[in-house]
């Protein structure tokens, strides 16, 4: 089973960049995309053998999760039924007879950090969603989480250590995350692996030079473990500042 995720940076952007050239070449069982910018009837994609679920922000033009699937899932929900939390569009949930898809688009602390507080609730209430579900079935889980989680996970640790994305704070809640029993699937494939990231900014011609940073994931159940096949991260495909990530299961 191969499953795609995907920060496209702004849908309608991004498919005339080739969106959905890639879409039909990855020709994965699950495509999760994030920060759709987009609200509902504003784009038509036509993906023929996919199921869409869509999940649109309130606020126009504002982040955004979509889920593109080959199996008809036997559930799909919004949200994680927190109200002050799924204003945004930011998870959505697709259940299988297996496991558990979740796509998330975690919130950025932005600049000052203005918004780590918020940040810090989210992330607790994210893994208290994500344990509620191991309840039943295992977990997959994908998206941009706005973390880079070690130093080799982003080309200039030393001058971001308090930048958002590379917080002692937010470090410290992926590395729970983790102890609570999910596997960083790209880490658990190549360990010590440098200078493969995951999204580069616009300025500073940061990607020609790699100066990037690895913030999109594929995490899953720790009882997943035997069933994971491969991970990749596809640097070499354009069209948003993030590149999609893989994930193949067994």
């Amino acid at each position: 089973m191969k499953l795609i995720s995907w920060n496209v940076n702004g849908l309608r952007a991004c498919v005339q960049k080739g969106f959905l050239d890639y879409f039909a070449q990855a020709d994965a069982d699950v495509f999760c995309v994030q920060e759709t910018k987009l609200q509902e009837g504003q784009i038509e994609l036509t993906l023929p053998g996919y199921h869409q679920y869509w999940n649109y922000a309130q606020k126009k033009g504002y982040s955004g999760t979509a889920m593109f699937t080959k199996e008809k899932p036997l559930s799909v929900s919004m949200g994680m039924g927190i109200g002050e939390h799924d204003q945004e569009g930011r998870v959505i949930t697709a259940e299988f007879p297996d496991f558990y898809v979740v796509t998330v688009y975690t919130p950025n602390s932005q600049d000052g950090l203005a918004r780590l507080p918020y940040r810090m609730e989210w992330e607790d209430c994210f893994l208290a969603y994500l344990k509620g579900l191991e309840e039943r079935k295992p977990v997959v889980f994908c998206g941009d989480l706005n973390v880079a989680h070690r130093e080799i996970d982003l080309k200039n640790p030393k001058s971001n250590r308090k930048n958002a994305g590379f917080t002692d704070e937010e470090r410290e809640k992926f590395t729970h995350l983790l102890e609570a029993g999910f596997i960083d699937t790209f880490r658990y494939f190549y360990p010590d692996l440098e200078q493969v990231y995951s999204w580069w900014s616009y300025r500073f011609r940061a990607r020609e030079k790699n100066a990037g940073w690895r913030i999109d994931y594929f995490c899953v159940s720790q009882s997943l473990e035997d069933r994971l096949a491969g991970a990749a991260i596809h640097t070499e495909v354009m069209g948003s500042d993030h590149c999609p990530v893989e994930l193949t299961l067994r």
